[in-house]
């Protein structure tokens, strides 16, 4: 018996450049198997490798504890997080001292 195929949508963005990749996958197809599919090395060449198969993913906003036994779904969006650049906390932080500055 064939497996039977679906379509997701694997996407990654950075401030200056956005893509969402459609696939059609077979059943049983994980997040991060997705992830590899989409071949997403090749179109963000400025973005080291390694970044696509260690971030954190999710599916439509809601983060994926275990991607690499996650399997997806009909219609099923993965995101590939990337890593922050400054801690939230810490950017309150000095946004609030600016502010304080100012005054």
């Amino acid at each position: 018996m064939a497996d039977s195929l679906f379509k997701v949508e694997v996407a990654f963005a950075l401030p200056h450049k956005q893509r969402i990749v459609a696939l059609t996958v077979p059943e049983g197809t994980t997040a991060r198997q997705a992830v590899e599919m989409a071949d997403l090395p090749s179109l963000f060449q400025e973005v080291p490798s390694d970044t696509f198969t260690q971030a954190p993913l999710g599916i439509f906003g809601k983060a994926i504890r275990h991607p690499e036994k996650e399997p997806l779904r009909e219609g099923d969006r993965v995101e590939v997080y990337r890593p922050l650049q400054i801690d939230p906390k810490a950017a309150r932080l000095e946004r609030a001292k600016r502010q304080a500055k100012e005054q």
